[in-house]
């Protein structure tokens, strides 16, 4: 605030210099007048003229009131009469330029006016000349470079010092109880607080505080929260910084970071490192002879891995780290000694999901009709950050429509937004592919309402979403599932496979619209076949070894098979006799209940939404009649 407000007076001081300048040289223009060298030939014999200054180019000096008579007798500045008029008996000054005269000065004397001469380049003029614009020069280049060096880390000379954001108590502001959904995680920090408070109760009986936390979990799930809520519970500084801040396109800038970064800590101890993305600078070091890109990383990493077996953790330091891919770390960084707990955040179950949106409606006002319990069933496998999109999206929806409070009808509004897609009602379809719709989504509905472990239907609309989706059939889930069985994932194939078997038993032809249907349906039966042994003819083989990502749903290219063309082959036709099984019984399902497919479809089509409950009234409605 100081520098800020130096720079602020200094600036203010030039300014104020240049307004004298300004309003100096404003006041001598007024009064300075050019003259031709034909009129200062005569006003120098009617003695017009005193005080020369005579230079190299120019003859300067006061009009005297002869010669200002002579002036404006003659016309010769028509300004000049108004300034007298103006100014009284002012003395105006003039200016002319000098021209070739041999005799000029021997007229002055003869007049007995006086002059001086004035050299024009004097020897700070001239030392200006060249010094000035070098100045200027320099001034821009190092204007430039410091610009360049803000971009990588405040300077070149602070290029390696460490990036971390430094935070006190005050300013982290967040505790346990904005951190819902992940109890067992923060049991298990809690003890690290305890460890940061009252580190004697550990030492005296010969414990060691672990060097290193490592928070592992899916994208959202709230790590980074977890560590800003640890520095505020326990009330010690907090340095947090990002794998990516130590790379940086000179060779050893990130080894020098590192370093920077546990002095840091040092000063400030005790203390949290806490270090997001730590997969950035944590992979796995290469094997192969070739150096270059990877190889500043890796230096990184080395330096990183010194620093942590080097610091003393009685002072009270303890690095936490956050990563949604932790295969890919390096087996030396995960090891006991440098990160001892590795701690599972994952994805929140249903109480979790509940507590979680309690702590994001705090700040919205709620309806009545609004049933979080209900919100949670109906967002399974969503995560801490989605959650909050979701109550974000449904107060600007009851914004929108002007509402006082956010109701349950916006929040199931949002959640379709967030699921599905974005509504687009100006989206219109023939009659016919209507008609299509609505009977691929109801087949998906009846089977789904006829299989014994397939989740019940929540809701089944036929209103456009997305970039793609023509309709939907959403299910609700009845609570959370962590296995499935085989039968389970056959009836979630007949489930899918419905929305075709209904458009090829009505219009007697399938239509593009069950193309994600198939994708989804041969991804489940290949998976049954390959990777969980449920085929009879090949018994309990997996033939999946291809290295996925824990927490991540990424596309990889997938791995050399170990087996041979005969048992691929095989593979093929088991995978599809599992999907034909399943086709045909969702046909058998729909065939035997072709009325009630009519009929829930004509009613979709005037409606273009039905609820879960009104469809079931509508199927009980018909077994009875």
């Amino acid at each position: 605030m100081k520098n800020n407000l130096r720079r602020f007076s200094i600036w203010y001081l030039v300014l104020f210099f240049l307004a004298i300048l300004v309003a100096q040289n404003y006041l001598e223009l007024r009064h300075l007048q050019n003259v031709s060298y034909s009129d200062f030939r005569q006003l120098i014999e009617l003695q017009g003229v005193r005080d020369l200054v005579i230079t190299t180019d120019i003859i300067t000096g006061k009009l005297t009131p002869a010669g200002v008579e002579f002036l404006i007798k003659n016309g010769r500045n028509p300004e000049l009469a108004a300034l007298m008029k103006q100014e009284g008996a002012v003395e105006p000054h003039f200016t002319t330029i000098r021209l070739e005269d041999k005799d000029l000065l021997s007229r002055l004397d003869a007049q007995g006016i006086a002059y001086t001469a004035r050299l024009d380049r004097t020897w700070l003029t001239s030392l200006l000349s060249w010094l000035l614009p070098m100045l200027i020069l320099i001034g821009v280049w190092v204007y430039f470079i410091r610009k360049l060096g803000a971009g990588a880390g405040g300077g070149l000379m602070s290029i390696g010092k460490s990036k971390a954001k430094f935070y006190v108590e005050d300013e982290t502001k967040v505790t346990f109880k904005d951190v819902a959904g992940v109890d067992e995680a923060i049991e298990e920090l809690r003890e690290i607080i305890e460890f940061l408070q009252n580190p004697g109760k550990f030492q005296s009986l010969g414990g060691k505080i672990p060097k290193g936390v490592l928070l592992v979990g899916p994208p959202g799930t709230g790590k980074t929260l977890l560590g800003r809520a640890v520095a505020g519970e326990a009330g010690v500084p907090f340095l947090s910084l990002t794998g990516s801040d130590f790379v940086e396109m000179f060779v050893g800038v990130g080894a020098a970071r590192v370093r920077d970064l546990f002095a840091q800590a040092e000063e400030k101890a005790p203390c949290i490192i806490f270090i997001d993305e730590l997969d950035a600078i944590g992979k796995a070091r290469s094997v192969s002879p070739i150096t270059g890109g990877h190889e500043e990383r890796e230096n990184t990493l080395n330096q990183l891995l010194s620093e942590m077996d080097g610091f003393d953790t009685r002072k009270g330091v303890i690095i936490m780290s956050a990563t949604n891919r932790p295969e890919i770390l390096d087996p030396a960084l995960i090891r006991p000694g440098r990160f001892d707990r590795q701690i599972l955040v994952d994805r929140p179950s249903l109480k979790g999901r509940e507590d979680i949106l309690k702590v994001h409606v705090r700040g919205v006002k709620l309806a009545e009709d609004v049933n979080l319990n209900t919100i949670a069933a109906r967002t399974p496998g969503m995560v801490g950050a989605d959650l909050a999109n979701i109550v974000n999206e449904a107060a600007l929806l009851a914004a929108r429509k002007n509402k006082s409070a956010v109701s349950m009808k916006d929040f199931e509004e949002a959640i379709d937004r967030v699921m599905a897609g974005l509504e687009k009602r100006n989206r219109v379809m023939n009659p016919r592919e209507k008609e299509i719709v609505a009977y691929h989504e109801t087949g998906h509905a009846l089977v789904a309402q006829s299989v014994p472990t397939a989740d019940p239907v929540h809701r089944v609309s036929i209103i456009p979403r997305g970039i793609g989706a023509l309709g939907y059939t959403l299910q609700l889930p009845t609570e959370d599932r962590y296995l499935m069985t085989k039968s389970e994932l056959e009836d979630r194939l007949a489930v899918l496979l419905g929305g075709r078997v209904a458009e090829e038993l009505v219009f007697q032809e399938a239509s593009t619209g069950a193309q994600n249907d198939l994708y989804r349906a041969t991804d489940i039966a290949r998976s049954m076949i390959r990777e969980y042994g449920m085929s009879e003819k090949l018994g309990p083989v997996t033939f999946e070894r291809e290295r996925r990502p824990l927490f991540l749903e990424a596309m990889m290219p997938p791995s050399a098979k170990d087996y041979s063309e005969a048992t691929a082959q095989e593979i093929d036709q088991e995978v599809t006799a599992l999907v034909r099984r399943a086709y045909d019984r969702a046909q058998n399902i729909l065939a035997g209940k072709r009325e009630v497919l009519d009929q829930v479809a004509k009613t979709l089509l005037e409606k273009e939404i039905l609820e879960g409950d009104e469809l079931r009234q509508l199927l009980a409605k018909t077994a009875a009649s």
